[in-house]
């Protein structure tokens, strides 16, 4: 939401720029470092072909001294260039891309474009060894908030007679761009856009935040519905079947909304 919204106001030209042009400091440092071809998009949509695993990198990427620096270490696997995969290392580059185009501090962006106009007045974020918001993680709000959030992206950006986010970001985000390997049943047709998940309920298209264990923020545009869930924090032996059986609760939401 946060880079569509610098995009609007200019502070970013568009999805084509690469790392190496939003972070020209970093890249400087690190010249031919693969990571510096990345697309802002490829960033947006998990396509970027970064060597990340999270079950084994997190971390690192967590404890690094210098983030970026840690990420353009990283080698690109030209094979999954333009494939789908959950990438934490290329989404934590958001927030240094964003304090870079904006000048001030995620938080403070944040405050500024997106909670304090939703009205959010209670946030927590886990930081990074560079002091920013993770871009990747660690984001923590009241159910009520969250759906705050959701609602204004059912509404095309719009909270109250506010337009919080650009109507055509919203509608590019929330959009079908690549498949993806996750999902939750009985989601179906699961796609990937710009950090949204995509999906179909009960012959409905849906866009989802997807948190772990099953914290979602749902949004169904064509009902002018969004639902948001809270959850524990399951064993990785339980996920799957605690991420479907949620899914399944919100699925019986949108069968009655219809």
């Amino acid at each position: 939401m946060l880079v569509g919204i610098a995009i609007q106001q200019g502070r970013i030209k568009g999805l084509s720029e690469t790392v190496a042009t939003l972070l020209p400091s970093s890249a400087s440092k690190a010249p031919g470092a693969a990571a510096l071809s990345i697309t802002l998009e490829q960033i947006l949509n998990d396509t970027s072909g970064l060597v990340y695993d999270y079950r084994v990198d997190q971390r690192a990427l967590d404890t690094a001294e210098d983030p970026v620096a840690f990420v353009l270490g990283l080698p690109v696997d030209p094979q999954k260039v333009r494939r789908w995969v959950y990438n934490d290392a290329a989404i934590s580059l958001l927030s240094p891309i964003l304090v870079q185009a904006q000048g001030m501090s995620i938080d403070q962006l944040a405050q500024r474009d997106l909670f304090r106009p939703l009205g959010i007045e209670r946030v927590e974020a886990t930081r990074d060894k560079a002091g920013n918001f993770m871009s990747y993680r660690g984001l923590r709000l009241r159910a009520r908030d969250l759906a705050k959030i959701g609602w204004s992206i059912a509404n095309d950006g719009r909270w109250g007679d506010k337009q919080i986010v650009p109507k055509d970001w919203v509608r590019t985000s929330t959009s079908f761009h690549v498949p993806t390997t996750w999902s939750a049943a009985p989601m179906q047709k699961t796609g990937y856009g710009y950090l949204w998940f995509t999906g179909s309920l009960s012959g409905h298209p849906v866009a989802w935040a997807w948190g772990y264990g099953a914290q979602f923020a749902v949004v169904v545009p064509s009902l002018r519905l969004a639902v948001t869930t809270t959850a524990t924090n399951p064993h990785p032996r339980d996920l799957n079947a605690q991420n479907n059986a949620v899914m399944a609760v919100v699925a019986q939401i949108v069968a009655v909304a219809v």
